[in-house]
């Protein structure tokens, strides 16, 4: 996963740049109003904030259709150079109209940055680690802050400090952010497969993974194009061929064939009904059972995590390692590496790429699977099939350290494959979860630490989300194809996104937590709070903590805000560790009641006199705290969730719209803060930011799913079911 975390560390530069650029305004402000004689102005001083605010919402617009048409790396290219540009300027800013002008590029590159990098990110990560990679953008914009605070005190302790070298010091890291892209990201594999460029996904899923055996995941990419579509919930038991029962053998016409890659390896898959927590969930939901105004998205997403807390969002996740012996390894069958849109295909339904097609087998036997990922296999179970990806690798092993190494092995306990019915011409794509485990006249074994003796036959009960595939073809059918008419993924790409696609409930329902958590986020005004630290503290009387070592308020000032973001840097370490392993969902309801507590605490020590020296203890203690806690939980997860909850093919768009709300929110804060402190004081603000933290408890509850190490394909997938439900 080395490749993975060195892309994520490059690519979160852009959030650095946003975090220097936030505190570097918010201590340049207080000389900038000097220069200019804006202390009676508070209006204009808020719009040199909020320029940059205004400069992202603007590129906002259209950055996700651009990144969906012309890719996520040209666009963070786009994002270095706009930062470069801003920062010469405002390095040379002779009045106050230039110094505006600055600040709007400065928020184009900011724009592009906040928006694309999570997407970049959440796009290239392994499911097994994407929490903790997309933590990073916090934890890199908190650490640019807090470098910009350092900086920019320095600068306050000169006779005549200087702000424009403050705001120009921008052009210095903005150049290494430019090298980065240019020379070492890569672009986004999903987006290079939604291009069918599938040559050059293959390369830079091998290079991103560091192994050569990317069939699954490959695979994963090309069913992802889908959106929408019939998911249901299915469940079997899945043994070897021979570990019937006389009982089992009584029903044949249950029995699905499960094919592995090698010759003469297969397995058999029973329908289970009523078994499964995915299915209970479903019928839980379907009585109306779960809290009342509940997403039943909420429930559905929580039965994964429920039957197998570790199985999921951990990289310490096992998949029952004894059953190398059940699934075991496989011969690997050449295949051709120049699957690409160029490629030319012989004959209609038949692709030569990647096995992403069906062959005519000739005169192989029923069981003897020579042809690549799916081919046509009579069997003796009126045609039923489940067919495996060719790989060097098994379903449901993994390696030494938890890791899921089977070739059709998608991340956090999933794998993929696919059924054909020859009888009805049915093709379907099937998500298996494994959820428990046995021997054949045994009972199951929850997942945690379930151990089968290696002399004993095992089965592995497996949950199953069961829709049709991106690249199946109806049309072709009629035309008589060998097996199940696949159409090659070049055919299904489509140079921008298809509108109507949002529209989709699934997609709608996605909609709704991504716009709803990023008002949320933004009405608890920790953006507002960030912007203007330095004078909330002032106000707050954090001068007299200093006042003995001859500084400046300003000066004292800008060096607590310097310390409360070093005091972020570990909180923001807890959180990325927390990530993948407690999860979204419980981060939030968990570090919300203590924002909610230090915000009250704001609000008693600004309406009542403690005295000046524990006024201004209490006040910076609960601001730290707020900030701590908050990037802990409300500071990263909103991004996060956007970027993994909406399909490959709209996922640009769907993002930039929640940014835009993102950025609308962070305009109307900034903006109207220095007013309402005019207007109601600490005490009135903070009461407000506790009110929608006490709203944004409760929308959370009820609304927000828990996604930890699904992958992105499965997560729109269990929107798609839950809208169904619903």
């Amino acid at each position: 996963m080395a490749g993975s975390v060195l892309v994520a560390i490059a690519a979160s530069i852009g959030n650095l740049l946003q975090g220097w650029d936030n505190a570097t305004i918010a201590g340049a402000v207080l000389y900038i109003k000097k220069e200019f004689n804006l202390e009676s102005e508070p209006m204009i001083e808020g719009l040199i904030v909020a320029t940059s605010l205004i400069g992202a919402t603007i590129i906002t617009t259209f950055s996700g259709a651009v990144s969906d048409s012309v890719g996520r790396r040209p666009m963070l290219i786009a994002s270095s150079i706009l930062y470069f540009i801003s920062g010469l300027i405002m390095l040379w800013s002779p009045n106050v109209y230039i110094l505006l002008l600055a600040r709007l590029i400065d928020g184009f590159g900011i724009g592009l940055a906040v928006t694309l990098v999570p997407v970049y990110i959440s796009e290239t990560a392994p499911a097994e680690i994407r929490g903790l990679l997309n933590t990073l953008p916090q934890f890199s914009g908190s650490g640019g802050m807090f470098l910009s605070y350092c900086m920019v005190f320095g600068v306050s302790l000169m006779p005549r400090p200087e702000w424009r070298t403050m705001l120009g010091v921008l052009v210095i890291p903005s150049l290494l952010y430019f090298a980065l892209t240019i020379f070492y990201l890569p672009e986004s594999p999903r987006w290079l497969v939604s291009k069918g460029k599938m040559a050059e996904a293959k390369r830079v899923l091998q290079g991103l993974r560091g192994r050569e055996d990317v069939s699954g995941e490959m695979a994963l990419l090309v069913e992802g194009l889908e959106v929408g579509g019939d998911t249901e919930i299915e469940e079997y038991i899945i043994e070897p061929p021979d570990a019937f029962t006389e009982e089992t053998e009584q029903d044949d016409t249950e029995k699905i064939k499960l094919y592995g890659p090698g010759a003469g390896l297969s397995w058999v898959a029973r329908p289970v009904k009523g078994q499964s927590t995915l299915a209970s969930a479903v019928s839980l939901v379907s009585r109306q059972g779960t809290v009342p105004l509940m997403d039943p998205i909420v429930p559905l997403f929580g039965s994964v995590h429920e039957k197998a807390p570790e199985l999921l969002g951990s990289m310490r996740s096992t998949l029952f390692p004894n059953f190398g012996s059940m699934f075991s390894m496989a011969e690997q069958h050449p295949r051709p590496d120049n699957w690409d849109e160029e490629s030319q295909r012989e004959g209609e339904g038949e692709g030569e790429e990647e096995g992403y097609g069906s062959d005519n087998v000739g005169g192989e036997s029923d069981d003897n699977l020579q042809s690549p990922l799916l081919s046509r296999q009579a069997t003796s179970m009126e045609g039923k099939e489940i067919s495996a990806a060719q790989g060097n690798s098994s379903l449901f092993q993994v390696g030494p350290n938890g890791e899921a190494v089977s070739g059709m092995g998608i991340g956090g306990g999933w794998q993929l494959a696919w059924k054909w019915s020859e009888v009805d011409g049915e093709f379907k794509r099937i998500y298996l979860h494994q959820e428990g485990a046995g021997s054949v006249r045994g009972s199951f074994v929850s997942v945690p630490g379930g151990e089968m003796p290696e002399e004993s036959v095992g089965y592995i009960q497996a949950a199953a989300l069961v829709s049709q595939p991106a690249l199946f073809s109806k049309d072709l059918m009629g035309q008589n194809p060998v097996g199940p008419a696949m159409v090659h993924p070049a055919e299904t790409a489509v140079k921008g996104p298809k509108w109507k696609d949002l529209l989709e409930p699934g997609v709608t329902r996605a909609l709704i937590v991504g716009i709803g958590i990023q008002i949320l986020q933004q009405f608890a005004g920790i953006n507002g709070v960030l912007y203007y630290t330095p004078q909330i503290l002032e106000q707050a009387g954090v001068d007299v903590l200093l006042s003995n070592m001859g500084m400046s308020s300003d000066s004292a000032s800008i060096l607590i805000s310097a310390l409360t973001t070093l005091l972020m840097l570990p909180s923001i370490g807890v959180a990325m560790r927390l990530m993948d392993f407690s999860g979204r969902r419980f981060l939030l309801l968990a570090t919300i009641p203590i924002l909610i507590a230090s915000l009250i605490i704001l609000v008693i020590v600004n309406l009542f006199d403690f005295g000046m020296v524990v006024h201004a203890i209490l006040s910076t203690i609960s601001v730290i705290l707020y900030f701590c806690v908050f990037v802990m939980g409300f500071g990263p997860i909103p991004n996060i969730l956007c970027a993994e909850i909406f399909p490959t093919r709209v996922r640009g768009v769907c993002i930039a719209i929640c940014a835009l709300t993102f950025w609308v929110g962070d305009i109307i804060v900034t903006y109207t803060l220095p007013m309402m402190l005019n207007a109601i004081g600490l005490a009135g603000v903070f009461g407000i930011y506790a009110i929608v933290c006490v709203v944004a408890f409760a929308f959370v509850y009820l609304r927000v799913p828990e996604t930890k190490g699904m992958p992105l394909e499965v997560i729109s997938e269990f929107f798609a079911v839950g809208a169904k439900q619903a």
